[in-house]
């Protein structure tokens, strides 16, 4: 006790209990400790992140995986600008296994400054100083969650906001496939421009109208809301997949998670940063194609990832590539039919019906190549029973008598 109360004398806490002292002091000018380095707890504990190693485009890379929460905005940037590294130039050491949040800003920091104009122009080193400023009051944010505001017009239209000023200084896309079907005039009428903020005002209003018209819009554009929960419509999806341009590396947003997305060959992949993956080499990737969450696993290469585990893909036949190409050509195949089909909820089984089929004849082939093995090592010095074959008489054109 008298530690404690020796500690909350000095400014270094308070007992439990104790009123938290009021800012009125600081105020008035009344001079302050300098500030301690705070003591372990579980918030502590959350800033820190395990790092996942992977092979992209030939070189060892890290990805940041998240813990909790589902992922945030500081580890969707971050894990881009790692991905990119060569452009750029943020590395970490290759023996490095966890990393903190204030590591993370510091590289976000090292980044930001790095976007200064070379020109000596007073106008854009003026308004780049005022970037950085806004930057700085929103970078504490980053590492649990930022207030974005989506418009349901286009994938990249969002209210701005101070926080969109940190994906402009790293030229980060930000996007979202939260969009209006325009097949749909009543709704398209209801929602209009309007962002989600003021769409959710709108509603409010509309329901306690007197104009039947009013009431009606409001429940129309309350319907829109509640029957796209997901934050992912079909058309979204349309939209999404013809902007992202082929290659690029940016931010989705959906449900209040950031994700970092690629488009690899026409189709979107979100990174996958669950810490659960973390020890999983082959599951890198994860395929974004309809809007009910029903998505498939793929490596580093966007190989379509099997559960074979370590065992299995070691006793693996030599033409296991071969196979593996086949399963991923089907995959893409069934992924771009899916795709054509627009709109169409009963086209969604087709995609997982091509990949069981496939699965089931991955694992014929497996047992068929396995049964023969084990029939050949019976069987010594010759052929495997299965391919033995009696020797057949030879006919005879005459007769004996």
């Amino acid at each position: 006790e008298d530690a404690q109360e020796k500690q909350c004398a000095e400014g270094g806490g308070a007992l439990p209990g104790a009123p938290v002292p009021s800012l009125g002091a600081a105020a008035v000018g009344v001079p302050s400790e300098p500030p301690r380095a705070p003591t372990p707890s579980r918030e502590a504990e959350a800033d820190f992140y395990c790092v996942k190693w992977i092979t992209w485009k030939g070189e060892r890379t890290p990805i940041i995986m998240q813990s909790e929460n589902g992922p945030c905005p500081l580890l969707a940037i971050m894990n881009i600008l790692f991905l990119q590294w060569k452009a750029s130039g943020v590395k970490l050491p290759p023996q490095k296994e966890v990393i903190t949040a204030e590591e993370l800003m510091a590289h976000l920091g090292d980044c930001i400054l790095s976007t200064q104009p070379r020109e000596p122009s007073e106008g854009l080193q003026l308004n780049f100083q005022q970037n950085i400023n806004d930057t700085m009051m929103v970078l504490p944010k980053l590492s649990t969650g930022l207030d974005v505001n989506v418009r349901f017009t286009g994938v990249s239209d969002f209210e701005y906001t101070p926080e969109c000023i940190v994906f402009d200084l790293l030229n980060v896309p930000l996007y979202h496939g939260w969009l209006v079907d325009p097949q749909s005039p009543d709704v398209v009428q209801a929602v209009g421009k309007l962002s989600y903020n003021q769409l959710v005002e709108k509603i409010i209003t509309c329901k306690q109208a007197s104009d039947s018209s009013l009431v009606s819009e409001g429940l129309v554009a309350e319907q829109f809301l509640e029957s796209t929960a997901s934050q992912l419509t079909y058309h979204g999806l349309c939209e999404l997949t013809a902007a992202v341009r082929e290659g690029e590396l940016s931010v989705f947003f959906r449900n209040n998670h950031f994700s970092t997305m690629i488009k690899h060959k026409g189709h979107l992949y979100l990174l996958v940063t669950d810490q659960g993956f973390l020890q999983e080499e082959r599951v890198v990737w994860e395929s974004l194609h309809n809007v009910d969450g029903d998505s498939c696993f793929c490596d580093t290469d966007f190989h379509l990832s099997h559960a074979l585990g370590k065992e299995g893909a070691a006793a693996a036949s030599p033409d296991h590539h071969l196979q593996q190409r086949q399963v991923d050509q089907d995959y893409m195949i069934a992924l771009s039919l899916q795709q054509q089909q627009g709109q169409d909820p009963s086209a969604l089984s087709d995609l997982e019906l091509a990949r069981q089929l496939q699965q089931e004849e991955y694992q014929q082939q497996q047992q068929q190549q396995q049964r023969q093995q084990v029939a050949g090592r019976a069987q010594p010095g010759g052929r495997p029973a299965g391919e033995r074959r009696q020797r057949q008489k030879p006919d005879l054109d005459c007769t004996l008598l």
